[in-house]
């Protein structure tokens, strides 16, 4: 059985791992082929051996395209985006939505909202990453029978793995990785990172990740004299090690699904703040692993203490290990 798994973006993010990572699960059982625009997932995929078919861009006619040449048995479409037009090109063909985070432009009636509804009343079936994008969704109401709530995971094995091939060895109290994009709110972090040295003055954090606010980021951070303590370090293709080297992983996103990293970042027994709930609060829970945070204030404080109490970081990270072997079991996912 071929799949055909639908994407609108050439990047490699959180998403595009979860698919990478779901071909690859499946790589025995039936074979897939990843469809998307072109770009830095190319090498990626050529990396990990995934068969990669480009489309110029994100319209029925080029999907139509992919199609007739691929005859694929089911579509497996991840975002709302790609969805839609798969949903006007499939055909007869099985459609499967997978929505990997809870975008907050879904929650009310405008285009976008609308324009999925049209592709999830075709779909066989639809995935959510989290209860809260599920229920978050405008018209989810009618699409309960065909939905269900599939939390990503991670292979643990290969985590290690990967995070062995680099070896450096890094200084960071605190990392950020993600895309410096609206939804992940980088501006807000720098703004944190500027009340942080008010009472840590020595603290260095990493800030992993490219995107179109790099240049905002960098420009406060000049503004701000925080050269010494944070460094832009751009997007890394293996950033593992620089996390398991890190004392807390730090995020501030508008909205998320349940993001790689943190899972990654639990795996390696790095707790995590978040100012954000969704997906988060389905893992993290406070004092234990990380912390779930209302506010600014909220957060300067937690990263004062976990950054200054070593005995509560040990057994913070002690139970992060704890909390992945518990969450991420391959088999149930696949």
């Amino acid at each position: 059985m071929k799949i055909l798994h639908l994407l609108n973006t050439g990047s490699f993010s959180g998403a595009e791992n979860v698919v990478c990572q779901i071909i690859e699960l499946m790589d025995e059982d039936f074979d897939c082929v990843y469809c998307s625009l072109d770009g830095c997932i190319k090498d990626v995929l050529e990396e990990k051996n995934i068969t990669f078919e480009p489309i110029t861009n994100m319209c029925v006619r080029e999907i139509k395209r992919v199609i007739k040449k691929i005859k694929p048995d089911i579509i497996h479409a991840h975002d709302m985006c790609a969805s839609f037009f798969a949903a006007r090109a499939c055909g007869t063909i099985p459609l499967v939505c997978h929505i990997h985070n809870n975008a907050y432009d879904s929650r009310k009636i405008n285009l976008k909202s609308v324009l999925f509804f049209f592709a999830a009343l075709k779909a066989k079936h639809i995935f959510w990453v989290s209860e809260t994008a599920l229920l978050g969704y405008y018209f989810h109401s009618f699409l309960t029978r065909k939905s269900s709530v599939l939390l990503n995971v991670i292979n643990v094995e290969k985590l290690y793995k990967k995070m062995n091939e680099d070896g450096n060895t890094y200084f960071f109290d605190i990392v950020f990785v993600g895309r410096l994009t609206y939804q992940k709110n980088p501006e807000r972090l720098i703004e944190i990172f500027k009340r942080l040295k008010e009472c840590i003055p020595e603290y260095r954090a990493a800030v992993i990740g490219d995107g179109p606010l790099r240049d905002k980021v960098s420009d406060l951070v000049r503004e701000y004299c925080l050269e010494k303590n944070v460094i832009l370090m751009g997007f890394k293709e293996n950033p593992l090690k620089i996390l398991s080297n890190s004392k807390v992983m730090l995020m501030v996103s508008r909205w998320e699904g349940l993001p790689m990293c943190v899972l990654e970042s639990l795996a390696l027994g790095v707790p995590v703040i978040s100012t954000c709930r969704d997906g988060m609060s389905s893992i993290i829970k406070n004092g234990q692993n990380g912390f779930i945070c209302d506010s600014d204030d909220e957060v300067i404080k937690v990263l004062h203490q976990i950054l200054t109490n070593g005995c509560q970081y040990r057994i913070m990270s002690s139970n992060c290990k704890e909390t992945s072997n518990n969450h991420n079991d391959l088999k149930k996912y696949k």
